[in-house]
């Protein structure tokens, strides 16, 4: 027979399973309110302890599965990054002592779980299925913080049906619509200023090895015969990240001439990737070459992956494991990502960056009128991550209020518009070239002018009154 408190963990388990199964690739994104349901039944009227079990629970069957390509580099590695994410989890539900403070805590848990260790790691989480869904436009008021806010009231109030709490589900339904509604009528980046013709160039290949598996020169020339057949009159061509690799700068590398050729060639801003070594350090940019063959812009990329471009104390970790695989560290950049181009002004956020939100408003609040992303995945045999990348493209599309194109050597490369809707993507591994019309924006949602701080305080406010309110009570009976 199980115990009361370890049916409740069950129940959570499969609700955090159920939240991972609403995540890209499997996309099913109604699973998300029902997995937030279950954790909501099971933590109601439980102790602290038994909401630690619970909690812990979900956040294994939401990272177990949601992370799970971590585990095709570093099988430990991998499941210490899913107990850590857990632990995120686990504080939500302590600070939940009842179902209507969840979402509150689920919101708090998400902030930190993006913003630390290192960084923070956004991946797996919530927000990322719920774009698919009636509930993304909303991300324009309050970015994805909201969309988790939104989820989970949307799991508490099932969860009330079935508990029979009519109030709290009427509530809870109201509260979801109303903010959907605003999301729909709310400003969405204005109208096109303006129209560009672009190409987003896949050189295709294997997936699945690691960058030194790889012939460097190899990635560049597939890049080029992707690049052979594009036709004059482009405004914009855009590369991936990582497929101009070069010692040194990329203003004395052969590899500059070739991509100013291309440009003269078909009269572009020509938006590449470049990976410049230096020594046991490299740089990772996106630089910018103009329609007369000159490099006019560069931007360096901010956010670096954790243990897949830098290792953090690398003296450290040197003595707990292997880092070998990471035998040099990336250099920050700075910088808000903005391109000032012939073709206009361009947001850059480098691959992993298109998971941090700050990256995509940093840019566009700098004037950026259109995002790109240059990525990489081809690293990965699956389709995990390059899916639940394109889905936080999307996100940052309607965060902005801006189209946006990404480009990667082996997928997804994709087009889509500013209201997150995909226009065209590419099949992983295949040699292809996206063509597209893109608009050019200046306009501003809620979003991009507020970032999280709205949403991250409304759920503070109501975690500290969660807290306080058994300490006022308990006084105020002292004190009759």
């Amino acid at each position: 027979m199980y115990s009361k408190a370890g049916v409740r963990a069950l129940g959570a388990l499969g609700g955090g399973v159920a939240v991972a199964l609403s995540l890209p690739p499997f996309g099913w994104w109604p699973l998300a309110i029902a997995g937030v349901a279950a954790l909501a039944w099971a933590i109601d009227g439980q102790s602290c302890r038994t909401r630690l079990l619970i909690g812990a629970a979900f956040g294994l069957g939401q990272f177990t599965i949601g992370l799970w390509w971590m585990g095709e580099f570093n099988g430990a590695g991998a499941g210490a990054v899913v107990v850590l994410e857990t632990l995120f989890v686990m504080g939500a539900t302590v600070v939940a002592p009842r179902p209507v403070v969840l979402p509150a805590a689920l919101v708090l848990a998400e902030a930190a779980r993006g913003a630390v260790p290192f960084g923070g790691l956004p991946m797996g989480g919530i927000a990322l299925g719920q774009i698919a869904g009636p509930l993304g436009g909303s991300a324009r008021v309050g970015g994805h913080l909201l969309l988790v806010a939104l989820t989970a009231v949307a799991g508490v109030g099932v969860a009330a049906v079935v508990s029979r709490h009519r109030r709290s589900a009427v509530a809870a339904g109201a509260l979801v619509a109303i903010t959907v509604v605003t999301g729909v009528v709310s400003p969405d980046g204005g109208r096109a200023d303006a129209i560009l013709n672009v190409a987003a160039v896949q050189g295709g290949g294997p997936r699945g090895f690691r960058k030194d598996d790889v012939d460097e020169r190899l990635v560049f020339e597939a890049q080029l015969a992707a690049s052979a057949a594009l036709p004059a009159g482009l405004d914009l061509v855009v590369w991936p990240e990582d497929v101009v690799d070069v010692e040194g700068d990329i203003v004395d590398a052969p590899e500059a001439g070739e991509v100013a050729a291309l440009a003269r060639r078909t009269g572009a801003t020509v938006v590449a990737g470049v990976i410049e070594g230096q020594g046991r350090r490299f740089r990772n940019a996106a630089v910018a070459w103009s329609p007369e063959g000159r490099i006019v812009a560069r931007y360096d990329k901010v956010h670096r992956v954790p243990f897949g471009e830098y290792i953090p104390a690398r003296a450290l970790f040197k003595r707990l494991g292997d880092v070998s695989a990471v035998p040099r560290d990336a250099i920050a950049g700075t910088g808000t990502g903005l391109l000032g181009t012939p073709a206009g002004d361009l947001g850059a956020l480098i691959s992993y960056e298109v998971f941090f939100a700050d990256r995509a408003r940093a840019a566009t609040n700098a004037g950026a009128r259109l995002l790109l992303v240059p990525t990489n995945a081809a690293s990965f045999s699956t389709s995990q991550v390059p899916t639940q990348e394109l889905a936080a493209a999307r996100l940052r599309a309607v965060e902005s209020g801006r189209d946006l194109v990404q480009a990667a050597p082996t997928g997804y490369s994709g087009v889509i518009d500013h209201r997150g809707r995909v226009l065209d993507r590419t099949t992983l591994g295949n040699r292809e070239v996206l063509a597209a019309t893109v608009s050019l924006r200046t306009g501003r949602t809620v979003y991009s002018r507020a970032g999280d701080a709205p949403v991250i305080v409304a759920a503070g406010l109501v975690a500290l009154v969660a807290v306080l309110r058994p300490r006022l009570r308990r006084g105020s009976r002292k004190a009759r």
